[in-house]
């Protein structure tokens, strides 16, 4: 089964957002291992960028890692920045989700709209 995190955030850089939930997934002993990163043209003249980022279980080859869920994130023009996580509880226990989500909240708290 996997857990899902939805955040929506406000005057947060794009980037670093995408690196702060790196830093904090790989904390957690998950690893990136890619990560896609697409910017769009709209017809304003304003940018949308998107990253796809793909988490993997630490092993001690490559070859050995499983996926174990991901990362979307979406910059609006509007300032605001749209996220969804979704992490394999059954190769990552709950705990470290929990750890997870409590950092996020305190690093990026400030930065995310309340509905």
């Amino acid at each position: 089964m996997a857990v899902q995190i939805r955040k929506t955030y406000r005057g947060i850089n794009f980037e670093m957002l995408y690196d702060e939930v790196r830093d904090l997934v790989e904390r957690q002993g998950i690893v990136v291992r890619e990560a896609e990163l697409q910017t769009y043209g709209l017809p304003s003249g304003s940018t949308q960028s998107r990253v796809v980022l793909v988490f993997k279980t630490q092993a001690e080859r490559e070859e050995d890692e499983k996926s174990c869920g991901g990362a979307h994130i979406i910059e609006s023009p509007g300032g605001e920045t749209k996220m969804i996580i979704e992490i394999d509880e059954s190769l990552f226990p709950q705990e470290k989700v929990s750890a997870f989500q409590e950092e996020l909240d305190f690093v990026l708290g400030s930065y995310e709209v309340k509905w």
